[in-house]
């Protein structure tokens, strides 16, 4: 049996939880619990409980809530805690499994002790703060202990929600912060480390306009309800943007490219001459020892486990002999837009992280607006990052989101480097001019689906609802990027039930797998970038074949579509050359049913763009 203090007073026993109706038992019981393992005075429970106008009877009340509050515990069969009468007062025992206040203080002090490996740092305070499920005590009707006791609790909460910004931040995934920040700076207004985490988060990822419109909005904030001035920080924060001053170079190098810890007797290295961004992108060398190098894991990375091992043991393979002066080693990830390249790529980058001492590089090659960088541009820049003298060191590049080969030819020249190459095209003249191998992606198997799950949302919350969370991976189609969103969006709503976000999402999975606070993240977003690349004529195609009847990508179907009552044709077919073409973007998968299919989640977007477009022109 297990207390849960951090939202409505509830007691959970496994998957099933009882949250208590209010009583003056049910305060004492709080009251008890918030100093757990400490006497609490008789004096200061029956404030609590009854607060500062108490009975003459209040001592002998006191009493019998003790005893109403044994009896409850007897009813839902609370062993192990019990309630002792010490001088002075009373006492509850409760340790960190079963007091969920406990377990939070027991993970935030786990945390500071890993402050020199921030990712692990991470996941062990976004556990503690997985524990807080609601509004806190909120079937507790105590002026005393919400005045008291509640905000003292929230700010250690947002002390852990603060600091995991930070490691977002200095991590570089500042999109992910986002999420946080958004709501955090909406709930507390007043908060001003939020805000300015916020803002650059929306500076970093490329919207500058955002981030300064922010900046006015919390100003005029601080100046109209509380009559202040933004601080020092969050005016030099605005300075910089103004500038067009790169706030990445502390961390969104670290993104991608780390220095690894530095022993406890050494100072932190500093980005110096070693470390570069380019165009958003992280790029580093190690600024220490050769092989100090290193690359954080990507946050619940799972499945791919075959891909990731044969990546791996390709890219550290030794050369054969005689390979002197041989082209660089290339391995190609394709696939669908959203269904983890990027992840896989660098996932295998930080897992193959000893075996490159002269550096690892991560260069994006499409700007924000998703044009191509030119080849020649990120050929210099890459060159004057690696830099001379690695004397026969390999040094691995990572080439992210790849529009054409065009990009990565003129990058393939030193034989020490390995190259990684992500990209929705399959890129067939590159591997037959250049060699290589690749890895084309596709969905998740059930699996591999309910891992990310576990992974994501804690396995107490999936294992409570196992069919659930099953029925909520098939919704997403077992899309990497559609299980993403929607852990996002469970993670803000701890409190919502895995079987009620069946119902929730089955009724319309498309406008549901969005932040709604951050629209850019949405997988009708993603696919409509997506379209947006294509030439106009084949997304005309794509759109025609998505709305069309599963046939037309049948066997037989693509030759001779359906006739229709006239005896025409209704859907004519679509030359082979252009399903190839749309194969090879990433955008049709391959069979069966024949040799083509379209991801469920795919179609359903492309026959909405199409009844959208005809409402449209209907109106016309």
């Amino acid at each position: 049996m297990r207390f849960q203090l951090l939202g409505p007073l509830a007691l959970a026993d496994g998957p099933d939880v009882v949250v208590l109706q209010p009583s003056k038992p049910v305060i004492l019981l709080a009251a008890l619990l918030l100093h757990a393992n400490s006497t609490v005075s008789a004096d200061y429970l029956q404030r609590a409980v009854w607060g500062e106008d108490q009975p003459a009877t209040a001592r002998a009340a006191l009493q019998t809530c003790v005893l109403r509050l044994r009896r409850l515990f007897t009813k839902h069969g609370v062993t192990g805690t019990s309630i002792e009468a010490v001088p002075g007062g009373y006492r509850i025992t409760a340790g960190p499994p079963t007091l969920d206040l406990l377990g939070f203080r027991d993970q935030v002090r786990r945390a500071t002790a890993l402050v020199r490996d921030p990712e692990a740092e991470l996941y062990t305070l976004k556990d503690a703060l997985s524990l807080w499920q609601g509004s806190l005590l909120a079937n507790v009707r105590s002026d005393v202990l919400h005045r008291d006791e509640v905000p003292r609790l929230s700010e250690e909460r947002l002390r852990a929600v603060e600091r995991v910004c930070d490691l977002l931040l200095g991590l570089g995934r500042c999109g992910e912060a986002l999420v946080d920040l958004w709501t955090a700076t909406r709930v507390y207004p007043g908060h001003e480390r939020f805000h300015e985490q916020l803002i650059e988060a929306l500076y970093r990822t490329g919207r500058q306009s955002q981030a300064l419109a922010e900046y006015r909005r919390v100003k005029g904030f601080l100046l109209d309800e509380l009559g202040v001035d933004p601080s020092p920080s969050l005016r030099q924060l605005e300075l910089s943007i103004l500038r067009g001053e790169d706030l990445g170079a502390g961390g969104a190098v670290r993104a991608a490219v780390e220095p690894a810890p530095a022993p406890a007797s050494a100072p932190a290295p500093v980005p110096g001459p070693t470390s570069r961004v380019i165009q958003g992108a992280a790029v580093s060398l190690p600024a220490a020892a050769p092989g100090a190098g290193r690359v954080p894991a990507v946050p619940h990375f799972t499945g791919r486990e075959a891909e990731a091992a044969a990546m791996a043991a390709r890219l550290t393979a030794p050369p054969p002999p005689g390979a002197d002066g041989q082209r660089p080693l290339t391995v190609l990830v394709s696939g669908a837009p959203g269904i983890g390249k990027s992840a896989l790529a660098q996932h295998v980058a930080h897992l193959v992280r000893d075996s490159f001492p002269a550096g690892r590089l991560l260069v994006r090659m499409t700007r924000a607006d998703g044009h191509p960088r030119t080849a020649d541009e990120v050929a210099a820049e890459v060159g004057a990052a690696l830099g001379p003298g690695r004397a026969g060191e390999r040094a691995l590049l990572v080439l992210d989101d790849v529009v054409d080969a065009d990009q990565v030819r003129p990058l393939l020249t030193p034989p020490d480097l390995a190259v990684v190459v992500t990209s929705r095209m399959g890129l067939g003249g590159l591997i037959a001019t250049h060699g290589g191998w690749v890895h084309r992606l596709t969905a998740f198997t059930e699996a591999e689906s309910y891992a990310l799950l576990l992974a994501a949302l804690g396995t107490e919350r999936v294992e409570a609802e196992p069919h659930e969370a099953r029925q909520l991976a098939a919704l997403c189609g077992h899309f990497p990027a559609a299980l993403r969103i929607l852990t996002a969006r469970l993670l803000t709503r701890p409190g919502l039930r895995l079987g009620d976000a069946v119902d929730w999402l089955g009724d319309d999975p498309l406008a549901r797998l969005t932040l709604t606070d951050s629209p850019d993240h949405s997988v009708s977003g993603l696919f409509d970038r997506a379209l947006g690349r294509l030439d106009p004529r084949l997304s005309e195609a794509f759109l025609r074949i998505g709305a069309g009847p599963p046939e037309l990508l049948g066997e037989a179907g693509i030759a001779d579509g359906p006739e229709g009552p006239d005896g025409t044709k209704d859907h004519p077919p679509v030359p082979e050359d252009v399903l190839e073409q749309l194969a090879d973007a990433g955008l049709l998968e391959d069979g069966p049913p024949g040799p083509y299919r379209i991801h469920d989640l795919l179609r359903a977007h492309l026959r909405r763009t199409v009844r959208i477009r005809n409402r449209r022109t209907e109106k016309v």
